[in-house]
């Protein structure tokens, strides 16, 4: 048996009593388990599994495809935005939409069976924002951007991304979509999918990029820049947009 803490990013009916669980884990990344009896009134597993509890588990592991059979959960701490005081009903909503949206990325950029510590602890560090006082836009453009860092796919701000040339470090910048971060002024030329970066959001793009703790102011104009900027880079790379992506805030005030 095998213990870890986790975090539950998605719960699916599987029968009468049993659900199918996909837990990011601290030790062991993302897997998915079958937890029997966890839909019983008075099952082993006591409220453990609500979507976005972080949970102490025990697991048998299974080995290929097999899911991971969980034979324990117990909770740590409950996501409650929905009781935050001091809010309306819309901003708890919008609130719960990006802790959502947050699990629905961590399905689609991890592997099974990959650990990835540093991802863990940012996706704790950003469900603990979201559920309190921190500025919910920027708080997901950080979580956006350092998650991308981790896993290799962070947007390239240093150099042209196609040919490797220079590019200067101030003042507005072209960013190919598709190529994956700015490009210099010969390739811009050359490259689909491009969009002027202003020279704030280029900085603030670096800022949030390297960001080693909290979430730094964001202007509004700076903030519906980089939400617009980030989201068709991530549906580019992706091939489709996130279903909950449309659910983000728009501006720093939502």
């Amino acid at each position: 048996m095998e213990k870890s803490e986790a975090i539950v990013l998605r719960t699916i009916e599987f029968s009468e009593t049993s659900l199918v669980v996909t837990l990011l884990t601290r030790e062991f990344g993302k897997l998915g388990a079958m937890a029997k009896g966890a839909r019983r009134p008075k099952g082993p597993f006591e409220g453990a599994l609500d979507l976005l509890a972080v949970c102490r588990v025990v697991l048998i592991r299974k080995p290929g495809d097999t899911l991971d059979l969980l034979t324990e959960a117990k909770l740590e701490r409950r996501f409650r935005v929905t009781e935050l005081p001091g809010l309306t009903s819309a901003e708890r909503m919008q609130r719960l939409y990006a802790a959502y949206y947050i699990a629905e990325m961590l399905r689609h950029w991890t592997d099974e069976g990959e650990s990835h510590p540093e991802l863990y602890q940012l996706t704790l560090d950003t469900l603990a924002r979201i559920d309190g006082t921190a500025p919910l836009g920027p708080a997901v453009l950080v979580f956006e951007l350092q998650a991308l860092r981790m896993l290799g796919h962070a947007p390239g701000t240093d150099r042209c991304v196609a040919c490797g040339g220079a590019v200067p470090q101030q003042g507005a910048q072209t960013f190919g979509l598709i190529a994956g971060g700015v490009l210099c002024d010969r390739c811009r030329r050359l490259h689909h999918e491009t969009k002027v970066i202003s020279a704030d959001g280029f900085r603030q793009l670096k800022q949030l990029l390297t960001q080693d703790d909290g979430v730094p102011a964001v202007s509004p104009a700076t903030y519906a820049e980089l939400r617009v900027l980030l989201s068709r880079y991530i549906r580019n790379q992706l091939g489709y947009a996130p279903r909950l992506s449309p659910f983000l805030p728009s501006s720093v005030d939502t």
